[in-house]
């Protein structure tokens, strides 16, 4: 598979036309369309860009060893769901959701961020629990 054939499963994969795959890389669709087709290379930024965006392993995109998803943290998964959430600003209804816990849970004290905390712990646990019964 050449590195424009997984350009193109990475867009297919993200149900986005050639436009959209590059509006959200920055480029237009002909820069697009030209990489898919064999008629230029990646560049090392839009390489950067697509990964970055797109969660895809860079050494899979470059040469097509490997998995395509890339290897993410579970701190990076979530920033991950929660930038992809918030995608559409203020026209997401869960925009101002999770910006209103963001913000309440920010002005609480130290000690209430505490408590708040370990209730989360505990309530992970409880299901951790429920599922495993």
């Amino acid at each position: 598979m050449t590195q424009g054939e997984r350009v193109n499963e990475v867009r297919k994969k993200a149900q986005l036309t050639m436009d959209q795959f590059g509006e959200r890389l920055g480029v237009t669709k002909t820069a697009i369309s030209y990489v898919v087709n064999g008629k230029r290379n990646l560049t090392e930024q839009m390489l950067k860009s697509i990964c970055r965006e797109f969660s895809v392993d860079e050494e899979w995109l470059r040469t097509g060893d490997g998995d395509m998803s890339q290897k993410l943290s579970e701190e990076e998964e979530v920033a991950s769901l929660v930038s992809n959430l918030l995608e559409d600003g203020r026209d997401n209804p869960f925009f101002g959701i999770i910006l209103e816990i963001v913000q309440t849970y920010n002005e609480l004290s130290p000690a209430s961020q505490k408590v708040l905390q370990e209730a989360g712990k505990k309530l992970v646990e409880n299901l951790s629990k429920k599922k495993e019964g």
